[in-house]
Formats: structure tokens, sequence, C-alpha cells
């Protein structure tokens, strides 16, 4: 087996843990300064909105593309002296093409504009190809891409209320899509790359993808808490924090995994290609998976264990677990640790094995074997021998 593999293995088994849950306070902190710059990003500097978006004309010619060529087309461009011609974008696709994308303009200038760019190229004008969109039209693209994003997180919502039976997983999902979505239209914002109807699809993708690493997640986590409430030995938070250790690994290879070639694309379509939708969809795509995988480990169990523990039966739970362990054992973070996993621990004993909600054996034994007393002795009791019960064959008739 593999050393990741053994890692996994151990971690499901509750050999070792690492306690995400508990650290949730550093988790929310990071979310929240990316998403802060997140905004800034997008508030300071926009989106910078394809032309399906905002309309306009397009022209590419053919052209052997120099370290001046941007510079050289888009002087000849102005040069036109186009009304409302505004700065046009100039962009190389590859080492043999070149898009120029201005404002919506009308038919004479358009002709204008597309003699320039011939003339530069050193090819004949209809050698130039024009594409117009309407602004109308890219205002009715926009709209549906908004309508899409919202029918998407209301459906999300009621999905995951219905199978889970839970509102407050529904709105830990929720938050943590919301939270995805505005790191990656950030990352757009501050690198500037052009928001295309690719980019709309490469984010609703990574909405899916990042709904059913959370979802796994809370599968787990609804597993290792049924009928927790009847125990005394763990809190919903040890049972979240357990369910989380035992998908993180799975969370870590299928993200893996699909970032390669997703990478792959985004190097092809950047470097190679320079343009177009593989770039578009890619980047989003990219950005969408690492953000996505994160929240789903680190966000949204740690909301929603935030939430059901503010629920009346799981603050009762909490105070007897913490009352039978003694209320004071905690580890760095102020979550209760088990008191045999303090022990093994404190004594050196090597690694130590946290009982688990999961394992039958952890579980409160209604008959059978008597367990031990966890209630304090006095002092007095403490020096006394204490009475045993005799065999049932030895006893008198």
């Amino acid at each position: 087996m593999s050393k990741l593999g053994n890692i996994g293995a151990r971690l499901h088994r509750g050999e070792v843990s690492y306690d995400f849950i508990g650290h949730r306070k550093i988790w929310f902190g990071v979310s929240l300064a990316l998403v802060v710059v997140s905004l800034v990003g997008l508030f300071a500097r926009g989106l910078a909105l394809g032309i399906e978006f905002k309309g306009g004309v397009e022209y590419q010619a053919n052209v052997r593309v120099t370290d001046n060529s941007v510079a050289d087309f888009t002087d000849a461009v102005k040069a036109t002296n186009a009304q409302d011609l505004g700065d046009p974008v100039v962009t190389t696709i590859g080492t043999d093409k070149v898009r120029i994308q201005t404002r919506p303009l009308d038919q004479d200038d358009i002709a204008k504009v597309r003699t320039a760019i011939a003339t530069e190229a050193g090819v004949q004008p209809n050698q130039v190809s024009t594409s117009q969109i309407g602004a109308s039209w890219g205002d009715q693209i926009a709209h549906k891409a908004v309508l899409a994003l919202i029918v998407f997180l209301v459906l999300v919502f009621l999905v995951i209320w219905i199978y889970f039976r839970e509102p407050k997983a529904s709105a830990a999902a929720i938050i943590a899509l919301v939270h995805d979505v505005l790191i990656t239209v950030g990352v757009y914002a501050l690198i500037g790359f052009d928001v295309t109807p690719a980019t709309v699809i490469g984010v609703l993708t990574i909405l899916g993808y990042s709904l059913y690493d959370t979802v796994v997640v809370f599968d787990k986590v609804r597993e290792n808490t049924r009928g927790i409430t009847g125990s005394n030995r763990f809190t919903y938070s040890d049972a979240a924090n357990l369910a989380v250790n035992q998908t993180v690994v799975r969370s870590i290879n299928t993200t893996v995994i699909a970032l390669l070639p997703v990478g792959s694309i985004l190097v092809v379509g950047t470097a190679v290609l320079g343009t177009g939708p593989l770039k578009d969809l890619s980047l989003a795509l990219f950005i969408g998976i690492a953000v996505g995988a994160y929240s789903s480990v680190f966000i949204a169990p740690a909301l929603l264990a935030t939430f059901k523990e503010r629920e009346p039966g799981m603050q009762a739970l909490r105070r007897r677990v913490l009352a039978k362990r003694g209320g004071a054992v905690t580890n760095a973070s102020g979550m209760p640790v088990p008191a045999a996993a303090a022990a093994a621990t404190a004594g050196g004993g090597g690694t130590a094995v946290a009982e688990r909600p999961d394992r039958p054996q952890d579980r409160p034994r209604s008959g059978g074997t008597p367990v031990a007393s966890s209630r304090p002795k006095s002092s007095a009791a403490a020096g006394r021998p204490q009475p045993t019960r005799k065999p049932r064959s030895k006893r008198g008739k």
C-alpha cells in the first residue's frame, strides 16, 4: 500500500486525525481574506466582459505575429477616427493570427476599420473576417447567465434539504458555493481574462463539482451523527471532524486527478492558442475545482458543525460529554480531546487511538459487561475496600 493510502486507511479507522473542525476560525479567516481580495478586485477593476456580453465588432486577420503586433494594430485602428471607437482590444492568437474587438460601429466605420486592419496585415480587406454582436443581445446573454446561476443555487438548496432532511446542511452548502463563485470571479477580475459564455459554463461546472464533494462529506457526517444524542461520548463537532478525516484523502485524490487534465488544457489554451474558449473554460475550471475542494473540506463541514452546535439538544450533548471527560481536557484549539487519547499522548505511548462513534465497541452499551462508572469517588470511599459480588454458583439458596 502506498504511503498516502496507508495514511488514508489510518485516518478512516481513527488511528490518526487532524482537527479540521477545531481550527475552523483559521479556515474562516483565510476564506474571508480571499473573498475580500476578490471583492476589491471585482469592484476596483471590474470584469473584462467579452464581446458576447457587451456587444461590438470583432475582426480577425492572418498575420505573422511579432512583439509589436498589438501596438501596431492598435495604432492602425485608432487612426481611422471612427465614431465611438473607444480603445480597441487587440490580442494575438498563436503566432499567425490577430484579433481586434471594438465597440458597436455603423457600417461605414466597420468598413473603414476593416480596411485599416487589412493594410496593416498586408492582406486584402475581404481576407479580414468580421462579426457583429449587438449590445441588446449581449445583455440578454448576461441576464440569462445570472438567471441560470440563481436557479442552480435554488435547486441545490432544495435537493440537499430533501436528501439530508436538514436545512442547515443546505445553508452550509450554499454558503460554500457562493464562496467558490466569489473567489473564482475575483480571480478573473484580478487577472483580467475576458468573461465569455465559456466562462459561465466553467463556473456552473465547478459548482457541480464542489457540490458533489460537499455531499460526500455531509453523507459521512450524517452516518457518524446518527443517534448521537443518545450517547455521551462524542459531540457533533467530534463526529463531523471524524467524517472529514475519513474523506479527506478521497477529496485530495479526485481533486489532483481532475486538475491535471484541466491544467494541461489551460497551458495549451493560454501559451499555444493565446485566446479562445479553451482558455476561458479551463481557467474557470482550474480555479473552481481547487477552491471547491478547499471549501468542501475546510468550510462546509465547519459551517454545518457551527450551525448544529447551536441547537439546544447539541448544546446539552456537549455539556454531558465535557462533564464525562472532566471538562478540562482540550487541545490547542480549545476542542475537547478524549481522555484515552490525552493519556496516551501525555504518556508518550505512541499514536493515540481516538474513540470513534461509528464503531460498535465504542457505542454505549445497554447490557452485557458492566462498564466502570466515571463518577468521582470521595476520599473516604477511595480508602475502603469495595464490595464484590459472589458468583451465582456460590450464592446461598
